[in-house]
């Protein structure tokens, strides 16, 4: 993880900290295209101060989904990891709001958080890569519950990977965004876990997370065992 001092550097100048703000607040993907509307600048000064946010990993850059002939177009989302003094709600602050939920209710980790990711329904407009493809959350296609669910756990930080067979998909969570809670208190965090995927998923509708299969937190590499519900 980048140094604070870098990222402050990075927002310090103040064009890149309105293309921060605003792919902070946007809450989806965001074009350079649609940037360059914004703040009125060439695009090649925005791709610019991008490129120093992302550098400074503050931002993630992908290949938006395919739409016609020519190379996929770059989309930036706010890297999950980022941390919560730069304006944005960072992971452990997240994981101390639903600690503090399972302990002021008593109730099981996977339904508290089952019901935070209600709270925020997922947006269900994306896809999934094609059968028995692998690959990240750009990699998605309109309509396909799978790329959705793939969508908003890379939101939450968890770097997923689809595998999908049929109506059986594995995906797996490359990476943990809660790695030194998980190493004390593994149920409850991946109990967390469990119920943000099972929420994220109810949201969207048409698939099922059905379990999670742990793995060391220090390698990640979890995978949530899901189902595509029939029509």
């Amino acid at each position: 993880m980048r140094s604070l001092q870098i990222q402050a550097r990075a927002l310090g100048d103040p064009t890149r900290h309105r293309i921060f703000e605003y792919v902070v607040h946007a809450e989806r993907p965001v074009g350079v295209a649609e940037l360059t509307d914004h703040l009125g600048l060439n695009h090649n000064a925005i791709r610019q101060h991008l490129a120093k946010l992302v550098d400074a990993e503050l931002v993630l850059e992908s290949n938006a989904p395919p739409s016609g002939r020519g190379r996929p177009r770059l989309q930036y989302i706010v890297d999950p990891a980022t941390d919560s003094r730069w304006g944005v709600t960072g992971p452990y602050e997240r994981l101390s709001v639903l600690l503090a939920e399972v302990v002021r209710t008593g109730d099981d980790p996977v339904q508290v958080g089952r019901r935070a990711a209600l709270r925020e329904p997922a947006e269900g407009d994306v896809g999934s890569p094609a059968e028995g493809d692998v690959g990240g959350p750009a990699e998605v296609h309109v309509g396909d519950p799978v790329g959705a669910l793939v969508d908003q756990m890379a939101r939450q930080g968890f770097a997923p990977e689809v595998r999908r067979q049929g109506d059986l998909v594995d995906i797996t969570l490359q990476e943990c965004p809660f790695t030194s809670a998980a190493l004390t208190d593994a149920e409850t965090v991946c109990g967390l876990h469990l119920g943000l995927a099972r929420g994220v998923a109810e949201s969207i509708g048409g698939i099922t997370v059905e379990d999670l299969v742990p793995a060391d937190p220090r390698t990640a590499h979890c995978q949530l065992r899901c189902r595509v519900d029939a029509d």
